[in-house]
């Protein structure tokens, strides 16, 4: 079956998986059923096919503003279902299953942009890839921020129903929060490292906005490590200071594609 033929399968998929989940949340089971598991992973297979179709082109690899989406939510599903294996990370697919089924559909049908050379050299793989996977990493520890935001805010104003009564205790979800952030930040230090070793100048004009915002997006979750190693800090301080550094993450990588190669026509 052709890429174009199976995103659109994927993207029913995985819409599919997001309602049972719904359904099985609203019921209150606390792990995924065998329907949810099916499903995502028909969409996982389907999702694969076009991640990979996408960025492989003639002349080159596609790794533009468009083709690259299905790519990155294929990394962060992959990192979630291998999290899924030891830590209880299932609710955040009611958020990534929707913008998959999104990415493999404008990943699919959306304009070529920049493209790359094939010959890459051992040294660019290996920064290409950390950058991926840390993005995927801290895209799940955004999203775990933002439920542990939800979770907080009801504790404390006491409303013990609703969502709160599907999400593991408050100091288990902090904890899968920092074990996530621990990651990424790890695989965003190798790629970091392994730009300025393998990439010609990382300050030249059409890079030191991403560069500099990596970097700045690497210290505010390095600091936020240190403070709740150092000084305890959790919770609403957790939350915000994980959303800046996202924030400047997604900025460092979509927001540079965007102006380079959509508003100034630049690769």
């Amino acid at each position: 079956m052709s890429a174009a033929l199976l995103a659109p399968v994927a993207a029913l998929l995985y819409l599919a998986a997001t309602g049972l989940h719904l359904f099985d949340v609203s019921r209150q089971r606390h792990t995924l059923s065998r329907g949810v598991k099916l499903l995502g992973g028909a969409a996982l297979l389907a999702h694969a096919v076009v991640a990979v179709t996408s960025v492989e082109g003639s002349g080159g690899l596609h790794l533009g503003f468009y083709k690259i989406s299905a790519l990155m939510f294929l990394a962060i599903n992959l990192t979630c279902v291998v999290m899924l294996t030891w830590r209880p990370l299932q609710n955040l697919l009611v958020i990534l299953f929707p913008l998959s089924a999104l990415s493999v559909l404008v990943s699919e049908f959306a304009p070529d942009t920049e493209v790359i050379s094939r010959d890459l050299p051992p040294g660019m793989v290996v920064h290409i890839a950390s950058s991926i996977f840390a993005y995927a990493v801290l895209t799940l520890a955004a999203a775990q921020s933002a439920l542990v935001s939800v979770q907080d805010y009801q504790l404390r104003h006491r409303h013990t129903r609703g969502i709160v009564q599907l999400l593991p205790p408050l100091q288990r979800m902090e904890s899968m929060l920092f074990e996530l952030l621990w990651l990424g930040v790890l695989l965003l230090t190798v790629s970091i490292v392994t730009g300025f070793l393998f990439v010609d100048d990382l300050f030249a004009q059409h890079l030191v906005h991403k560069t500099t915002l990596s970097i700045v997006a690497w210290l505010l979750f390095s600091v936020l490590l240190w403070g709740h190693r150092q000084l305890g800090w959790r919770s609403q301080t957790a939350v915000r200071l994980t959303l800046a550094g996202f924030i400047a993450l997604m900025l460092a990588f979509f927001g540079s594609k965007l102006v380079l190669e959509l508003i100034l026509h630049r690769v």
